[in-house]
């Protein structure tokens, strides 16, 4: 049985308890919120590993993306790219593979991975297709769904389909005048073979042969936003929402099946149009889990797109999001390297905590207090340890002028906290008694 089915028996599974106690919410509340599709614990019957829950009342998560492409694979770097986001505090990592030996690539990117994981099926596909000169209007509805049973059959925890790209969202796309189309990889090639085929999506189409292969591995549909907006002029536009409200009757098509789906949301928002289109997705969608790319709030900054993604991704987990996926510097531009990887996961990651404490998570707050409390005392050490990257901020202090010293450089004997401790303080207090 699927983890919903198990609920729906009676039953209180054990992915419900752990999940509940790691994230210190009630089990009874959070089997009700899994039930009722609020929540998502992803995970794949094939794969072991520490589970985590996305969705209402529970702590934001942070995706980072992986894989190869046809310029540049190498088995090991992504391995390496696995480790860093790890160390960087990843809750999950999907491949996004399209180059090299895909099928040992993500073989051993599982057998490494302590976090759930996920994929793009239809890259796999489209990347086969490329590597034969053939184009993407050749491939089969057949091999499209072979090709996702693979990956399920594989162990992958949760999946991207590009279900809401259907002929009347392209239509609602058409009648707009979007600077740009479809800027959603999936969705793109999904568009093209509709176009050549002038037929309807296959995964929109024959939508349930898709939940049969979800429910046979109990992998987590995430329904992707094909046409989610690549530039801040193209957000909240009728092709979007059109995309939106068929995703959110899919993903109620899917918990009857047994199935768990979450929903993904757009890219490019300005900051005005962040909040309503996190609110607008919990409505149409009955409070599926969002998991949103960015937002990114503005289109000028290549090459520092990792913070503008965390602006916006603030905003939206303060919102309501549940699952962040991380931008790099690298976006838009290349492929990530290490350190862009490592950088990405740790601006996504500011950007879930500060929207966790605006969600009232105990385990954020607890730790701001915790660094405040060790400035308050001048404690570097309990500073490093509550800090979100201790490493960088250890190896930052240690290059100090002052690293032996109680105070910082920037301030020296300025310091403010000094001063009070010293001469302030004591007066409050004694005026106090």
């Amino acid at each position: 049985m699927t983890l919903l089915e198990q609920i729906s028996s009676g039953k209180m599974p054990d992915a419900v308890k752990i999940v509940a106690e790691d994230e210190n919410v009630d089990q009874d509340t959070l089997k009700d919120l899994v039930a009722a599709g609020r929540v998502v614990i992803p995970k794949n019957i094939k794969r072991s590993f520490h589970l985590k829950g996305i969705g209402e009342k529970l702590s934001t998560k942070v995706n980072a993306n992986i894989g190869t492409s046809p310029f540049h694979f190498c088995v090991e770097e992504e391995i390496e790219k696995l480790r860093v986001s790890l160390e960087a505090g990843a809750d999950s990592v999907m491949d996004l593979s399209t180059g090299g030996d895909l099928m040992s690539i993500r073989t051993e990117l599982l057998s490494q991975s302590p976090v759930m994981m996920g994929a793009v099926p239809i890259y796999a596909l489209a990347a086969s297709l490329e590597a034969e000169n053939k184009s993407f209007a050749e491939m089969t509805e057949d091999e499209i769904f072979l090709t996702i049973q693979q990956q399920c059959r594989s162990g992958i925890d949760y999946i991207t389909v590009h279900c809401g790209t259907t002929l009347r969202s392209l239509g609602a796309l058409h009648s707009q005048k979007r600077i740009l189309g479809i800027v959603s990889r999936g969705g793109s090639i999904l568009a093209a073979w509709m176009v050549a085929h002038r037929k309807e999506n296959p995964l929109f189409a024959s939508f349930d042969r898709l939940l049969e292969i979800a429910h046979e591995y109990d992998v987590t549909l995430s329904l992707g936003d094909s046409l989610r907006p690549g530039s801040i002029l193209d957000a909240t536009d009728r092709g979007q929402i059109e995309e939106l409200v068929t995703l959110g009757e899919l993903a109620r098509r899917a918990r009857k099946a047994g199935v768990q789906a979450m929903i993904e949301g757009p890219g490019h928002v300005p900051l005005n149009q962040v909040e309503a289109n996190v609110r607008l997705e919990k409505k149409l969608c009955e409070g599926a889990p969002f998991y949103v790319l960015g937002p990114l709030t503005t289109d000028i900054a290549a090459g520092y797109d990792h913070i503008s993604a965390a602006i916006g991704g603030a905003i939206a987990a303060a919102a309501g999001a549940d699952f962040l996926c991380y931008v790099t510097p690298a976006e838009h531009l290349k492929l990530p390297d290490l350190d862009e990887v490592r950088e990405g996961v740790i601006a996504a990651r500011i950007a879930a905590h500060s929207g966790d404490i605006v969600k009232g998570i105990s385990k954020a707050i607890e730790k701001d207090r915790a660094i405040s409390e060790a400035r308050a005392k001048l404690d570097w050490q309990a500073i490093f340890k509550n800090c979100l990257d201790p490493v960088t901020a250890k190896r930052k202090r240690e290059a100090s002028e002052a690293a032996s010293e109680q105070v910082c450089t920037m301030c020296g004997r300025l310091c403010a906290i000094n001063t009070y401790n010293q001469s302030v303080a004591e007066l409050i207090r004694g005026e106090s008694k």
